[in-house]
């Protein structure tokens, strides 16, 4: 390929990653046993190759400067990523990462930690390792990804706010700060046990030291005396905090041979940007550079060398991020920059491929519409036993087993499935909204569902769901299912006469229209929809109700599947009856008449894409002056070991969203969780503009389901009831300690002495509803909070939302239900109001890579 250095051509064919240092202007490949060892005297470029879901391979290309490195060899560095896009068909981002500054996503790929070493790459060396007759100190920032830094081994290096690794010959010495968070100091034990592993062969002590503690520890008074005896920390100089939500001043330039011309920026539209220009978005602590489709290489590194200067002339080329990308492949934190960012609407690969599929069977002589699809994967066990209840009054009433399965889009119900696998007892819960339901049904389904599901024995998991968002897990609990119109609920009768009478509640022996579907998971589905022709649509079958008589209408793209399925809701809807069968196209006039008359409606095959890919977010509750902002932080090249005990963590699988809860997170309630999984929705446009109504589950840690597990590399042995946060867990692994048993709180994940697929709850709703009623309302829902007293004070930021000078976890459960300090769920329902939407005094932002000061 013209222009393009020869060390590119075939790479990006596998996922995993691909480095080159620079060397005399020279690319030289690094060794896969190398990766992760940097210089400080050079430039690397690493391309990072990840297969999407879609089949799509994704390249992101990163070029490292070290703090020594040469500044030829970083112009170098530059232009060769640019050679590298276009080899890779000009559809990576490209990411300028310095020696210190580096991003999460950089440093992802390198877990458990990146630590450059002093000195240059030579290729004819396979490197030296770490010299093990020298002492090295370094710091470790970071809470998602450790972020780790060699500094003089000197008193003087310590503070309060980080953890310090102090490694010897024979022994290594962690020292955390007073003001260092829990999930640093675990992360940082990672890099201890990495240190351990790789430089000490694994044979050497580890030390935990805490920042003011002296008295009677013995590790403490040998870590003191490397530094030549104790004496106290300067205080740390006091943080000058950020608003949060300021706006960062954003100026556009476009570049015109090298020469960088000002743009009015004062509102940005994608329409400003000509695909045969390069423009430069400076956004004060993150500036992009654009590239037009039609733009030749060699433009592209003439305006990346523009770029360049430009960033020198600033004087912001160490604290500044760089972010290179080509029309069409945009970053999401670029795109909300600019007003109405048109979406862009492609072809899928699956969708091409099945109709690539389609046209050969189809010139095969066989009939397209007639090709089986497969049989969707089993999320669930199918041998489980079901219970519904109708949220009526505030108060849940259990239906027959006939009625269990008859929904009505005007009432809100609580579905509880109970199931076992892996020989564990499990209780999902579905709190189902039907779309002309009462506000204060779905309030209260909310409500209800959280304390059911704490009653249980085993593994509770619940979830929100609204009519027409469900899930394909939501169909799998049921055999059947037909959704009515209408509905039986108070709240609803009451606001019947304010909605409008057109397709009013269904009658036995009225006119209806049924849209039926299915199978999902064996589950044959009929929906009841508008009684209008444009309710039709060629892919699916429906069930026309015309007073006395039926008509089944089958559309001309259904499949046989679908046939079959009409005969089992026909028997469902009206036993004993028999239909007048008619195919699309042939319809007889009072069948159009029943619809109102003629009209268009969709002819389209409906072709089910693939999978999103999951992403992870770290999330949390700040105050900034007078409003609570909720932050979140992607977790990049996330793995189970993410799954922090302090933390909330969203795992964001476009179609639903998972909010899982450490048994020490300050996050104290089902219902708070999903209020949780709201708030993350409310940004709209950072998540995929996707719907209020997305599917929110709360699940909490030891109770993860098999359906959720299966985003990660799970192992079992891992999932472990050990006393203590996350740090302590790690520490006494890490020195080989027999963990401690941690006893769960007795109100949520009661040990289970009931046989296998029998029910667990009490023997009537109402009951169970009235026990609920008596639980004290600081009771703690998501698990024990006896092991977290010693490192309270070291919990994350979001702890500093309680009134009181203590937090949740330095409280007795006696105390939090009988201070005169408002309780947690006091706290709970003041921070998340149980309405559909969280509360507007809460801001959602999005977090990049957290800066140093």
């Amino acid at each position: 390929m013209k222009g393009v250095d020869d060390a590119f051509l075939g790479v990006g064919d596998k996922p995993g990653l691909d480095i080159w240092c620079i060397v005399e202007s020279n690319l030289i490949p690094v060794a896969k046993s190398q990766h992760g060892k940097f210089y400080t005297c050079n430039t690397y470029i690493i391309l990072n190759t990840t297969q999407l879901k879609t089949g799509v391979r994704r390249h992101d290309v990163h070029y490292w400067v070290g703090e020594e490195a040469k500044e030829e060899d970083c112009l170098v560095a530059s232009d060769k990523a640019v050679e590298l896009d276009a080899a890779l068909g000009s559809n990576t981002v490209q990411y300028r990462e310095t020696q210190g500054e580096e991003s999460d996503k950089f440093l992802s790929y390198f877990k458990p930690c990146f630590i450059p070493v002093q000195g240059c790459f030579f290729s004819h060396l396979n490197g030296l390792g770490y010299r093990s007759n020298a002492t090295m100190m370094f710091r470790c920032e970071g809470e998602q990804v450790a972020r780790v830094i060699q500094v003089p081994f000197s008193r003087s290096s310590l503070d309060h706010k980080s953890v310090f690794i102090v490694d010897t010959p024979s022994k290594i010495f962690l020292f955390s700060g007073c003001n260092s968070s829990l999930q640093t100091r675990a992360k940082t034990l990672d890099v201890v046990k990495h240190l351990k592993e790789n430089r000490h062969s694994g044979r050497c002590d580890i030390a935990a030291i805490e920042d003011g503690k002296l008295v009677g520890d013995s590790d403490a008074g040998e870590f003191w005396n490397l530094f030549g005896g104790y004496a106290p920390i300067p205080r740390d100089l006091p943080e000058v905090k950020e608003e949060p939500l300021t706006a960062p001043l954003k100026k556009l330039f476009w570049i015109n041979k090298r020469i960088i011309v000002p743009m009015e920026s004062h509102l940005l539209d994608r329409e400003m940007l000509n695909s045969d220009r390069s423009y430069i978005l400076d956004c004060s602590t993150e500036i992009f550079l654009w590239m037009g489709m039609t733009t030749l290489v060699s433009e592209r590194k003439s305006s990346v060398t523009a770029l360049e200067d430009y960033v020198h002339s600033q004087g912001r080329s160490l604290n500044v991020r760089i972010v290179i990308m080509t029309e069409g492949h945009e970053t999401v934190d670029f795109k909300l920059q600019f007003q109405h960012w048109p979406k862009n609407i492609e072809l899928k690969l699956y969708e091409a491929g099945r109709e690539k599929v389609a046209a050969i069977f189809k010139h095969q002589g066989y009939d397209v519409t007639e090709i089986p699809e497969d049989k969707p994967q089993q999320l669930i066990s199918c041998s489980g036993s079901l219970k519904v209840w109708l949220v009526d009054r505030g108060c849940p009433i259990l239906l027959s087993t006939e009625d269990q399965e008859q929904l009505y889009t005007g009432d809100c119900y609580i579905i509880q499935y109970s199931y076992v696998e892996e020989g564990k007892d499990f209780h999902l819960f579905f709190a189902w909204s039907g779309k002309n339901s009462a506000k204060e049904d779905r309030m209260a389904a909310a409500s209800l569902m959280s304390g059911m599901a704490d009653l249980v024995k085993g593994h509770p998991v619940v979830a929100q769901v609204f009519e027409g968002r469900e899930p394909e897990l939501f169909f799998s609990v049921f055999k059947s299912l037909i959704i009515f119109k209408g509905g039986r609920s108070a709240a609803y009768k009451i606001s019947v006469p304010q909605k409008s009478a057109e397709n009013g509640c269904h009658q036995k022996d009225g006119i209806a229209l049924f849209r039926v579907q299915g199978p999902k998971h064996d589950c044959v589905q009929a929906i009841q929809v508008d009684l209008v022709a444009s309710s039709l649509n060629s892919s699916n079958c429906y069930i026309l109700q015309d007073n006395g008589s039926f008509i089944t209408w089958l559309g001309s793209l259904s499949s046989p599947s679908d046939h079959n399925i009409l005969d089992i809701m026909m028997n469902k809807l009206c036993p004993m009856k028999q239909s007048l069968l008619v195919r699309e196209g042939s319809e007889p006039d009072h069948f159009w008449n029943a619809l109102g008359g003629r009209s268009e409606y969709s002819k389209e095959k409906h072709v089910k894409g693939w999978p999103a890919d999951p992403h992870l977010y770290a999330c949390r509750l700040e105050q900034a002056l007078f409003a609570w902002y909720f932050k979140v932080n992607e977790v990049f090249s996330f793995s189970q070991d993410d799954l922090a005990t302090e933390e909330t963590l969203i795992l964001d699988c476009n179609e639903e969203i998972y909010v899982w809860v450490g048994l020490h997170s300050v996050t104290t309630s089902k219902e708070q969780a999903l209020n949780i999984g709201k708030m993350f929705l409310q940004d709209g446009v950072l998540h995929g503009g996707r719907s209020m109504e997305t599917t929110v589950y709360a699940v909490v840690e030891g109770d993860e389901p098999a359906f959720f597990t299966k985003f990660f590399n799970w192992d079992s042995s891992k999932q472990s009831c050990m006393v203590g946060n996350s740090f302590e867990r790690k520490l006494a692994v890490l020195k080989g300690v027999s963990p401690k048993l941690e006893t769960p709180d007795r109100s949520m994940r009661r040990p289970s002495s009931r046989k296998p697929g029998v029910s667990s709850e009490p023997t009537t709703p109402e009951h169970q509803f009235h026990q609920q009623q008596k639980q004290p309302t600081a009771r703690r829902a998501f698990g024990s909070m006896s092991a977290a007293g010693r490192f309270a004070k070291d919990r994350s930021p979001a702890a500093a939302l309680l009134p009181s000078s203590q937090t949740l976890s330095q409280q007795s459960p006696k105390n939090r239900s009988t201070s005169s300090t408002p309780t947690s769920a006091a706290v709970a329902r003041r921070l998340f109001p149980t309405s559909l939407h969280a509360s507007p005094a809460a801001h959602v932002v999005s977090t990049g890579t957290p800066r140093r000061r």
